[in-house]
């Protein structure tokens, strides 16, 4: 019954009556035959939203945007990169420009103590640099680099 409360309804103009927009008989209310025209142009919108491959483009979403999280990842970069993966999934899967992604996350106490491998110009430093992770959507590895403050 709680699934039945939150599919979308409205009430009839004509009987007064609560109607469920997935009941309608060819655009009319199936207690009196009135027209609901104005509300299945509603209702066409309502059903984009919760279209199947939507939910499942959320749940992706989540569960990408929980991961980086927990790696450490600051909320603007995973919105950034969740938004040019999006531009990607327009396309279909030959033509997408960018899988891969560096992420920088941050150095735990450990990670500042010792010397470290400078990714781009490999040169070994022990202060400052980066942390950063690298991966392509495509694959489930993710690679952890240090960049030093030179690159």
């Amino acid at each position: 019954m709680t699934s039945r409360m939150q599919s979308p309804h409205t009430t009839c103009p004509g009987c007064q009556e609560e109607v469920f927009l997935d009941e309608l008989v060819g655009g009319k209310c199936p207690l009196c035959g009135c027209s609901l025209e104005d509300f299945d142009e509603a209702f066409g919108e309502y059903d984009g939203i919760l279209d199947r491959s939507d939910l499942s483009w959320l749940i992706f979403n989540y569960f990408v945007f929980k991961k980086f999280v927990d790696l450490g990842v600051p909320p603007h970069q995973i919105m950034e990169f969740v938004a040019s993966y999006e531009q990607n999934a327009e396309k279909p899967p030959e033509d997408w420009e960018r899988t891969g992604f560096v992420l920088e996350i941050p150095m735990k106490p450990w990670d500042r103590i010792l010397p470290k491998h400078c990714a781009k110009c490999n040169k070994w430093f022990v202060r400052g640099g980066k942390k950063q992770i690298r991966g392509d959507m495509r694959k489930t590895a993710l690679k952890v680099d240090f960049v030093c403050d030179r690159c």
